[in-house]
């Protein structure tokens, strides 16, 4: 069973982690299946990596349907917990060719644990539908129409990849050179008109409580918080370092980490971009 454990665990953790957006709960999971799985006999587990994945999926089902009350009552904004892609020894074999996007699991949001489920398995792991039927105890049919129904709610089709643009390091410098200056003309010829910021505080760091909207008012925020941190002792240290498997800013003040963003582009500008202020969210983080 060791041997399994570390030939699985990435895997594992890499699918529980997308399937319920929260690193935490992941790593509880990848445990309690390992615990579980020492009592069931090696003769059962002909092919242990679908019953490996076929355990952790159901446990993801079912803690999704209570979790999603919980965000009923959260406070602002939900947004997953950033994870660090950058170094190896963080989560050792984190599967990064089988990471959706951060903006991608943003939008997994939108979807029942069911539906969830199979995009991940598909979209994710690349399982076909009939590796997929045994996973989620449905038809291949059903699993078809589940999958074009998790396509349909998140925007997104064979067509209009999308989702997957990310910014580059230099992109990213740029972009925070010209806030910091106030090179206003600049920010907004890297900005989407219709772009999107959204931030989560949890109740427990200031955040916006609803999505900001259009250029003009993300703008108007990022300016804010760059004045902000010129404002305060010791003001901003940013670092730019590898989260989710795409390139991504760690904002730290007092040596503390007080934010970790990370964007979404399409057509060579910012479409969306996330910020996580949750202390929750930032602890595993730090190093």
């Amino acid at each position: 069973m060791q041997k399994l454990y570390e030939q699985y665990r990435g895997l594992l953790f890499t699918l529980a982690y997308q399937l319920t957006g929260s690193a935490a709960d992941a790593e509880d999971m990848v445990q309690d299946v390992f615990v579980k799985a020492y009592e069931v006999p090696l003769e059962r587990m002909a092919e242990p990596k679908a019953y490996l994945c076929k355990m952790i999926t159901n446990r993801c089902r079912d803690l999704q349907r209570s979790a999603r009350r919980r965000r009923e009552h959260y406070f602002g904004e939900w947004l997953p917990e950033p994870i660090l892609t950058s170094d190896d020894e963080t989560y050792e074999a984190v599967a990064r060719g089988e990471l959706l996007s951060y903006a991608m699991l943003v939008l997994l949001e939108r979807l029942s644990p069911s539906e969830r489920a199979v995009f991940v398995l598909r979209e994710a792991l690349g399982f076909d539908y009939a590796a997929i039927a045994e996973q989620v105890d449905k038809t291949e049919a059903n699993c078809r129409k589940i999958y074009s129904r998790a396509q349909g709610k998140m925007g997104v089709s064979a067509e209009t990849p999308g989702f997957t643009e990310t910014a580059s390091e230099p992109w990213i410098r740029a972009f925070l050179t010209a806030l910091e200056q106030g090179n206003l003309e600049a920010v907004v010829t890297m900005l989407a008109k219709d772009a999107v910021l959204i931030s989560d505080g949890g109740g427990k760091a200031l955040s916006a409580v609803h999505p900001i909207q259009s250029r003009e008012h993300v703008i108007r925020f990022l300016l804010g918080i760059i004045q902000k941190g010129a404002n305060e002792e010791g003001g901003f240290e940013f670092e730019l370092t590898e989260m989710n498997g795409q390139p991504g800013l760690i904002v730290r003040t007092r040596n503390r980490i007080e934010t970790a963003a990370l964007l979404h582009m399409e057509n060579n500008e910012i479409r969306s971009l996330y910020l996580i202020r949750n202390p929750d969210k930032l602890q595993r983080l730090e190093r």
